[in-house]
């Protein structure tokens, strides 16, 4: 994630934050289970997308606890 796309990112409310959390654990899942048959090509994608489900998690954590 480019520094433009975590600041987008930190603006959202929170609600859009969880949303992106559901949807993105989900395609995580998915991946994984593509992964595990064959069929993903690019791991990178795993990582990647671990590592934005983080920084949503994080970024609701300071929104609660700001509140």
């Amino acid at each position: 994630m480019k520094k433009k796309e975590i600041t987008e990112f930190k603006n959202k409310p929170l609600a859009e934050l969880e949303k992106f959390v559901r949807d993105s654990k989900e395609k995580l899942r998915t991946l994984k289970f593509d992964l595990a048959a064959g069929k993903v090509k690019n791991v990178k994608d795993l990582r990647m997308l671990k590592k934005d489900i983080a920084r949503a998690l994080t970024f609701i954590k300071d929104k609660a606890d700001n509140v």
